[in-house]
């Protein structure tokens, strides 16, 4: 069993129980090839940490921070991140799977999302203000009353976004993306 403050350690292969990683605070750490699938999350800490390759799949995540966190290439499909703390709150998502993830309500401004799945995912209500989402898949992503200003998607892929129903000012879209903002209209762009 680890202490409750663990700094500058690296992870690798390891199969993480509720006990590991519950009431824990991790600063400068790496995962590599690790495996939460089993954990629920609950008042845990993340600063600086990196995690690669990490299956987070149906985790369930309650009361975590996460401060200059970077995800690459990790399963999270399902998890959902509404309950994560707010408060010097930046992570970001790199070649990732996050099919179905939610983000319900959060306050992601200035987020990265970098090469990743984020099939029907959803944003209901999010503060997705200068967020990056570059060459992502946002198929049946859910964008209702979103704040997405200035956010890029100009390299993203198969969206829909209502502009009635979101806040999109100086948001960034592809002349290929227009069809995603029109598609409400039942007009053909070409």
């Amino acid at each position: 069993m680890h202490s409750d403050y663990i700094a500058d350690q690296e992870f690798k292969d390891e199969f993480f129980l509720d006990a590991d990683i519950k009431f824990k605070e991790y600063e400068n750490c790496t995962f590599r090839y690790c495996d939460f699938t089993d954990c629920t999350f609950q008042t845990v800490t993340f600063v600086d940490c990196n995690f690669f390759d990490c299956n987070f799949k149906d985790t369930k995540i309650n009361y975590v921070s996460l401060r200059g966190v970077w995800f690459t290439k990790c399963n999270f499909t399902a998890v959902n991140f509404a309950m994560t703390d707010q408060v010097i709150f930046e992570f970001h998502f790199k070649d990732c799977l996050l099919d179905y993830a939610q983000f319900y309500a959060l306050k992601m401004k200035k987020m990265q999302f970098i090469n990743c799945s984020m099939i029907a995912v959803d944003f209901m209500a999010s503060d997705l203000t200068e967020v990056f989402f570059d060459n992502c898949n946002l198929r049946r992503a859910v964008f209702i009353d979103t704040i997405a200003n200035k956010a890029d998607f100009s390299t993203s892929y198969d969206y829909t976004i209502d502009p009635e129903k979101n806040k999109l000012k100086k948001a960034i879209f592809s002349t290929d993306g227009l069809k995603g903002l029109l598609q409400k209209y039942d007009i053909v762009v070409k």
